[in-house]
């Protein structure tokens, strides 16, 4: 069929379609409106589609997100209620409709007058909707009038559209374009961006400003500078929170405050995106996959530290047309489509000599500091004498954001007068700050220099020394690094966060602690200055190096949930250890904090990381003693699965094997030789012989060293050989076996990965029903534990389960949808794989062909959510669950 014709079909309808036209209003208040609307339709002969026409056992979101993907127009009748805000989500349902309208689909939006008022929430939607130019907007004044207008807009929209289908219609759009208008339409959006925790003022305007140069095609990079303390963080957060709700795109966070190095920049970003970095392909190019199909705005935050990293955003640019990014930093990329935004302090009172009395407007920069006075002090009244010193406190430190949080923490002590006389007496002589600073990164480095002379000499040297952590640190980590008394530290840390200079939050019921990036710049410096700086970050290598391994331990047994929450919390620090110990040249340090925690780097999609560790290890050549030398040969060849076992591989794993077990490390010679099995075992033609000698090693090392851990590997390996051979019922006893002692360990990895293996092997010999009992456990357990590899296993075991049944289409639909889960982790084409190629051709090859081919591409723009739905239905429906 030609290009024209297949066009041409599908401009025809069968008979029983027709136009379908969503309404979308609020129910009770406008019901004599929603009825005239739905009178107006049908006298067009068109379908009217409205949410109480049907009752239907379905949640309302999924319902209307449905409802609108089968539509044709868009009409929108709003007069004064903004609608019910569901617990959990951010807008009602009367501005999710609207969002959720293809940007294609013809909009016609009435608005009822109001003489009450409307809410101020719907306020803000009608502005937005106004300026939206893609919309028609019209008042009316009740039900009758709003039937005729309807009636004659849908005329005049019909006729148009008669219209354009007479004029030469362009090429369809390609490949590309069409996974990019897949990914951004009715698909569920992931936002990254952190939760803010107070009001942002005073940036109306600016949100305004860096949302409008987003919308426009030809502007793909933004980047928001300024001086440290400004706002740019909040700005870019706040900025892209708006374009994701109004173009519903992806919007992916990226935190590089605690990235020094420049390479390290590709791994946050995979880590931000879900990326599994297994190690076997450059990861940027994984990027690149990751992004592929799917409209994503990516905002990268403090990037000043990592400037040479720029053509990195340039080169995902180029490769990924629908790609935007944010770039917050201190100075600009200087890269080919940048387009700057310099974020402006906050605005400063106006000298009118107005007194209290006459409710003058405090200006944003004077509302920010009673704001934040009040969170120390709350009984912090606003008298005429606070705000004047209030106003002329926020004027003398130019309505720089941070630079008033910090004096502001002071009124806890200082009422706002005495305050404004101390920052008088001491600013004047920290002026200037470091000669290549920009004026206004002074202003802030003074501040944080004054508010830390208010401190006792103590509290100053804690602070510097805090410089040396990344990202989140336990008091434990605190305690080891500052070299004194546990009960004196915590009296000073108590100090420090009274100051606002140290945060403290909870994660996972414990507690953490963290520096705002300039606060530890600075920290740093006098660190420096003092000449300790080389001695403290050995004291915090040290602690984590032991922490890391000592913790990393728990990750093998009942303590698994918690220890892998430790570990993530603090990962910035361990990977800063691991930086230290490298350049230190503390080999067996070092590779100890690669191998400890190994389970840690896949989790967390590090591995890619921690094999460049392991080859700057092995770059030592013959200064390597043996254990680490051990280390950097085998853990460069680990694989969950190998997507193609190598005799160098095997050789490599050998080594090292024979090199733990002659160092006595009975534990780490049989973890090892648990790959070595899987290797020899996946070799084309497997080596049989290697893999149950392997297996021996394997047996002795965890017999010897007594790990229930260590025998549920080996059980595993011995599955997968006996697999190989085609002996499903002894391979069946062994994983069997392997999940009994990992559900006793309650270790979630390892049971997810006995449940896959005993599904496949339901698969082999046929039994469906087992089959799809064991990849729901699979997928539960994953969901549970948030394991992104665990979940594409379980929608490819899905997939898998299916064709034993015969389903063509809804077979296409899991592939698909396994297809787009495993790039969006970055892991390799499941096409690649012989068994999932031989389970789709049989489909392509018979009548089924085409429902086949459809539903896969149908299943790979499903959300997520949704194609773990399926799978879920798909796998529980037979088996009366």
């Amino acid at each position: 069929m030609s290009t024209a014709e297949a066009s041409a079909n599908q401009r025809i309808r069968t008979p029983d379609q027709r136009l379908r036209v969503f309404v979308s209003s609020t129910l009770q208040e406008l019901a004599p409106e929603r009825k005239a609307a739905r009178r107006a339709i049908e006298r067009l002969s068109a379908a009217p589609v409205m949410f109480e026409l049907g009752a239907r056992p379905h949640p309302p979101r999924s319902l209307y997100r449905a409802y609108l993907e089968q539509s044709d127009i868009f009409v929108g009748i709003y007069w004064e209620k903004y609608g019910w805000v569901a617990p959990g989500e951010s807008v009602s349902g009367l501005e999710d409709e609207y969002n959720l309208a293809p940007t294609t689909m013809p909009k016609l939006i009435y608005v009822k007058a109001s003489d009450a008022g409307r809410d101020p929430a719907l306020v803000t939607l009608l502005g937005r909707i106004r300026a939206d130019d893609t919309a028609s907007y019209k008042p009316f004044t009740d039900a009758r009038e709003l039937g005729r207008l309807l009636v004659s807009d849908l005329a005049v929209l019909l006729a148009e559209r008669f219209d354009d289908s007479r004029a030469p219609r362009a090429d369809p759009p390609g490949e590309a374009e069409a996974i990019r208008a897949g990914a951004g339409g009715l698909g569920t959006r992931r936002d990254s961006l952190p939760a803010p925790l107070s009001r942002l003022l005073g940036r109306e305007q600016d949100i305004a400003r860096v949302t409008e140069l987003l919308s426009s095609p030809d502007v793909r990079l933004v980047t928001l500078t300024g001086p440290g303390g400004v706002g740019k963080t909040r700005l870019a957060i706040e900025a892209a929170r708006t374009v994701g709700r109004t173009r519903d795109e992806d919007v992916v966070f990226v935190p590089l405050a605690a990235v020094e190095d420049p390479a390290l920049v590709v791994p946050a970003i995979g880590r931000a995106l879900g990326i599994v970095d297994t190690g076997d392909a450059p990861l940027e190019q994984r990027l690149t996959l990751a992004f592929r199909g799917r409209p994503v705005l990516l905002v990268l935050d403090n990037f000043e530290q990592v400037l040479p990293a720029a053509p990195l955003v340039s080169n995902l640019l180029e490769s990924v047309a629908w790609l935007k990014v944010i770039v917050t930093s201190r100075v600009l990329l200087r890269v080919d489509g940048e387009h700057g935004y310099s974020v402006p302090p906050l605005e400063l009172p106006v000298a009118t000599g107005a007194s209290q009395n006459a409710e003058r407007r405090l200006a944003p920069s004077v509302e920010l500091f009673f704001e934040r006075a009040r969170s120390v002090k709350p009984d912090l009244d606003a008298s005429e004498e606070n705000v004047r010193a209030a106003e002329s406190i926020v004027a003398t430190l130019e309505g720089l954001p941070l630079a008033i949080e910090l004096a502001a923490s002071r009124t806890r002590l200082l009422t706002p007068p005495t305050l404004l006389e101390r920052l008088d007496r001491q600013l004047p002589v920290l002026v200037g700050g470091r000669r290549d600073a920009p004026a206004r990164q002074q202003t802030v480095r003074d501040t944080i220099e004054w508010s830390t002379r208010l401190l006792s000499p103590p509290q100053q040297e804690l602070l510097w020394r805090l410089g040396v952590f990344a990202g989140r640190f336990s008091l434990e980590a605190v305690e080891a690094v500052a070299e004194q008394e546990p009960f004196e530290v915590l009296e000073l840390l108590e100090g420090l966060v009274d100051a606002s200079l140290v945060r403290q939050h909870e994660r996972e019921g414990r507690t953490y602690f963290q520096l705002l990036a300039t606060v530890r710049e600075y920290a740093l410096d006098r660190l420096q200055e003092h000449g300790d700086l080389l001695h403290v970050r050995a004291r915090h290598a040290e602690f984590y190096q032991r922490w890391g391994t000592t913790t990393s331990m728990s990750l093998r047994d009942v303590r698994q949930k918690t220890a892998r929450a430790r570990l993530t919390a603090e990962l910035d620090n361990l990977r800063l250890a691991e930086r230290y110990l490298l350049d230190a040249h503390r080999w067996n340090e070092a590779a100890e904090l690669i191998w400890a925690p190994w389970l840690l780097w896949v989790l967390t999609g590090t591995t890619g990381e921690a094999l460049g560790w392991s080859a700057e290890l092995l770059a030592a050549g013959d200064e390597l003693p043996p254990f680490a030398r051990a280390v950097a040969l085998a853990y460069p060849n680990f694989r969950l699965f190998w997507e193609e076992a190598t005799p160098a591989i095997i050789d490599s794993l050998h080594r090292s094997a024979q090199l733990f077990d002659e160092l006595g490390r009975s534990f780490d010679m049989a973890w090892v030789s648990v790959h070595l099995t899987f290797a020899c075992s996946l070799l084309v033609p497997p080596d049989e012989d290697g893999a149950w000698a392997a297996l021996a090693c394997a047996d002795a090392g965890f017999s010897a060293s007594g790990s229930p851990w260590g025998d549920c590997q080996r059980l595993s390996a011995e599955g997968l050989v006996l697999m190989v051979k085609q002996d499903i019922p002894s391979a069946v006893e062994r994983f069997e076996a392997s999940l009994a002692v990992a559900q006793e360990l309650e270790d979630a990895i390892s049971e997810t990965l006995a449940y896959v293996f005993l599904g496949w092997c339901s698969v082999q010999t046929g039994d469906v029903e087992a089959a799809e009992r064991l990849f729901d456990r699979v997928l539960s357990i994953s969901l549970r534990i948030d394991d992104q590899v665990g979940i594409v296993w379980g929608l490819e075991g899905a997939f898998a389960a299916t064709t034993l049944r015969d389903e063509g289409e809804r077979c296409g639909l899991l592939l698909g949808a396994a297809e787009a889960a495993r790039e969006r982790i970055g892991m390799a084409p499941s096409v690649e794989d012989p068994n999932h190629r031989a389970m789709a051709e049989r489909f392509l090859a018979g009548a089924q062909a085409e429902d086949f081919e459809n539903a896969r591409r149908r299943g790979y723009r499903l959300p997520v959510d949704e194609a773990i739905a399926v799978a879920l239905d798909v796998l529980r429906s037979s088996n009366g669950r």
